[in-house]
Formats: C-alpha cells, structure tokens, sequence
C-alpha cells in the first residue's frame, strides 16, 4: 500500500533560475502569470512541485486561481528538496506536521466559518512572516500558504485578493474564522522555526 501524499519523505521544490519565472497553462502553453525571485512581502519565491512532465514542474502558486497548476520549464528552475509536510484536517480541526514521512506534531486549530471556509486541496507554504509585520492580530507569525480565500466574509471587499494563512488567532477547536488557520503561539513558533518554504500543505474536509 503506497503511503498517504503528506506521509512521503520528501517532496521537491523550486526556486527562480532567473529574475523572473514564466508560469504557463501547461506545458509549453500560454503564459498566465511571472514570479520574481521575492514575494511582495520580501519572502524568497519557492514554489512547491505538485506535477512533473519531461521538461516541466507543475507547481502550487497563488500566482494562478486555486486548482490550477502553474507549469514552469526546468531549465528555468532551480531544484531543491523539503522533508516536512503540513496535512489539516477541517473535520477534526487538526493540524498535523510530518518529517521525513513520519508524524511529529499535533495541533487543534480553528478553521473557516460555514460563512467563509477554508478551502481544501495542495497548497504550500509560500511566506514566513513576523506576526507585527501585518498587526498585532495574527500573533507571533504568519505563515502564508499558496491558496486564495475564494469565500471572505461578507464585509470585506468584494474586489480584495484574500489569501489563506496560518496564524494565530481565537476560537481553536471551532470553525470561526475568515479562512485561515488559527494556532497557538507555541505551534506556531514551531512551525516557523522548523517548516521550510515551500513545504507541501494538505487541506483535507
């Protein structure tokens, strides 16, 4: 029996060879969207690897609609290899962190009202961030996730571009926030410290 997605020992990533990386509908497709080597927030670009063809990554990028992968051409890409992997379960609101294909934490979160869910699918880790940087709401840290929060809550703007993370935040154990995972200081600090870029994130119902 083949091990569950986010219980393999590793997982590949790339990085931009370049300035700039052309991220197209498909291999050798037309371009939908270029990614520099930083984020708008400073954070270097790592893309995780979701699908490979000859020649091509596909990746997981907030660069592209969620559900979507963003092929990128390898010689234009610069390899690299994560062991941890981030699985959330919605049901459970459960975080679990794996390194090297075997579990090593646990954490109960809180998850997306029925209003504004969080979404599923594979995502990745695509920021790190101090928690002061964005205010003082999301505590410690922030990790940013390669996902977009296609349901916000009603009062938000309906032309903003929301994008998942995990941070700190009330309400652990229940489904009451805007799409983001919220987790104690303790956990989060963790997962700053040890969850590299890149890093696979499963959302599961």
């Amino acid at each position: 029996m083949s091990a569950a997605p986010y219980a393999q020992q590793s997982f590949l990533v790339v990085r931009p060879a370049h300035a700039s990386l052309a991220l197209h509908a498909a291999p050798g497709g037309p371009v939908l969207a270029k990614v520099g080597r930083t984020t708008s927030f400073g954070t270097p670009v790592v893309l995780g690897v979701v699908a490979r063809r000859t020649g091509w990554f596909g990746v997981t990028t907030d660069a592209v609609p969620n559900g979507k992968v963003g092929w990128v051409r390898s010689r234009d890409a610069v390899v690299g290899v994560v062991h941890d992997a981030i699985r959330v379960s919605l049901s459970a609101k459960k975080l679990e962190l794996y390194a090297g294909g075997r579990l090593v934490r646990s954490y109960v979160v809180g998850i997306g009202a029925a209003s504004s869910p969080t979404p599923v699918g594979r995502f990745a880790v695509a920021e790190k961030l101090p928690g002061s940087s964005q205010g003082s709401v999301y505590g410690c840290c922030i990790l940013g996730l390669s996902v977009h929060q296609l349901h916000p809550p009603a009062s938000w703007s309906r032309s903003g571009n929301y994008l998942v993370a995990i941070h700190g935040g009330g309400g652990l154990g229940t489904a009451v926030s805007a799409g983001c995972l919220h987790l104690d200081e303790a956990g989060l600090r963790y997962l700053m410290d040890d969850v590299p870029l890149g890093t696979p994130v499963f959302i599961e119902g």
